[in-house]
């Protein structure tokens, strides 16, 4: 009898190269050693979806991929890198490819791949850079972080008050037909600021008015000398807010004795609004920005300290608890309830301070309507604790045909919802009052109070009233 034959392995096809999403396509590249492909594919990518390539890749095919590319490397991609993934792709760069991106990328861009290094690291760098470029870039790290000097671009195009429009325009175009080391134009603005002989800025004209005008007509009559001047050592925060405010798309930014030293751009604001969303979400969390690109280590590190306070806060939670365990041994319903109350509390105490928060980030919360504020938030907590104390006793006595204990738990319901109203907005309004960001702590300390205050309530008028 002939032997039966066993089957062919099945062959697993590869994945068609059009399905793959560009990290494993590029991944595949380079584990099949085709540098070709990577270099064609990765720099005929747009700097800002290269950039979204590099924070998929692992850290090694990202510092690969740089090496590959180091030749054909756009500047830009730095400007758009997570801090951590930028460290990766400098470190596969030359000293010297580094120090060429930071003199092509306008100033802000260049202090945004610079203020995350130490001060050797910079040195190293800065070295390399022409002397101009240098002064300039050094000069703004002088300035506070996420100071408005750290977020402006050094660029800017002025012109005196004593020059008509055409004149305006023909200095601008010919700043454009520069060569490229005489070149000084921002890559992107929108107002042309005009100065006086102490180049204090007296107006600024959009460009849209400017090409809008007759050529003959003098700049002083289509400037707009009510510009939004902002301080060199304005906080981001604030400049994001007064762009928000006052719907601007650029502003000028001058030091202390009222001289102009740059210019904010919308795109640089928009940055700055996505920035510190992301942080005051992270914070809330407990996590740090960069996270998702930290080494394990280091997010362990940095999660263990926020770690450990909420151990504590569920220590006095607990304790709390412990207070009136004669009181649950005697009714085991007790224990079964009692997360109800804390959590309902905790629950809605969260939904007022993610308000508060955003109203304090957003400056819709002040000393004047503080008291305003606090007094809606406790009537709301007031009403829904009574809605869900009618709802919650009604459950409680049907499930456990214990009128008694229905009653309880509504009451202790009502107690926590209206202290958790209370909480969640008198807490980060006393935390910014003492200096303190209320996107890090708040939460904390909201978690602790609906807790103790919820367990105290339910259990302490469960002694009472049951035994």
């Amino acid at each position: 009898m002939a032997e039966e034959q066993e089957p062919d392995a099945a062959v697993i096809e590869p994945v068609p190269e059009a399905e793959l999403s560009p990290e494993l396509l590029v991944a595949r590249y380079l584990e099949d050693n085709d540098l070709e492909k990577v270099r064609e594919f990765a720099t005929g990518l747009h700097y800002a979806d290269l950039a979204d390539l590099f924070e998929r890749l692992s850290k090694d095919e990202r510092i690969r991929l740089a090496g590959v590319i180091r030749d054909n490397f756009d500047p830009e991609v730095l400007s758009e890198l997570d801090d951590a993934v930028r460290d990766d792709v400098v470190s596969a760069l030359s000293v010297k490819q580094v120090a060429s991106a930071l003199t092509e990328l306008d100033t802000d861009d260049a202090l945004l791949v610079l203020e995350e290094m130490d001060a050797e690291q910079q040195q190293r760098f800065l070295k390399h850079v022409p002397e101009e470029d240098r002064t300039l870039i050094e000069e703004g790290l002088s300035y506070p972080e996420d100071s408005a000097g750290r977020l402006m671009q050094r660029e800017v195009v002025t012109v005196p008050g004593h020059w008509n429009v055409g004149q305006c325009i023909d200095f601008v175009r010919r700043k454009a037909d520069a060569d490229e080391d005489e070149r000084d134009l921002p890559e992107i603005f929108y107002d042309i600021f005009v100065v006086d002989a102490r180049r204090h800025p007296v107006g600024a004209v959009s460009l849209s008015k400017l090409l809008s005008t007759r050529r003959p007509v003098p700049i002083s009559d289509v400037m707009d000398p009510e510009m939004h001047q902002i301080a060199v050592n304005t906080d981001q925060e604030d400049v994001a807010f007064l762009f928000r405010q006052r719907d601007l798309v650029s502003a000028p930014v001058v030091d202390a004795n009222g001289r102009l030293v740059g210019a904010i751009t919308i795109d640089d604001v928009v940055d700055v609004i996505h920035e510190e969303h992301e942080e005051d979400i992270m914070r809330m969390g407990g996590v740090i920005e960069d996270d998702l690109y930290r080494a394990a280590l280091t997010t362990t590190r940095a999660r263990f300290s926020w770690l450990v306070v909420n151990l504590l806060t569920a220590i006095l939670a607990s304790m709390v608890i412990g207070l009136f365990d004669a009181t649950i041994e005697q009714a085991v319903a007790l224990a079964v309830l009692m997360p109800i109350v804390a959590s309902m509390g905790g629950n809605a105490g969260t939904q007022t301070l993610t308000v508060t928060v955003r109203a304090l980030a957003t400056k819709e919360l002040t000393v004047s309507n503080a008291s305003r504020v606090i007094t809606k938030e406790v009537i709301v907590g007031s009403l829904n604790g009574v809605l869900f104390a009618v709802l919650t006793g009604l459950i409680t006595w049907l499930w456990f045909q214990n009128s008694t204990l229905g009653g309880v738990i509504a009451a202790a319901m009502v107690i926590n919802m209206v202290v958790a109203g209370l909480a969640g907005t008198t807490i980060p309004i006393m935390l910014e009052r003492f200096g303190v960001d209320p996107a890090i702590a708040s939460s904390v300390f909201l978690t602790t109070v609906t807790d103790v205050v919820g367990f105290f309530a339910f259990l302490g008028l469960a002694a009472l009233v049951l035994l």
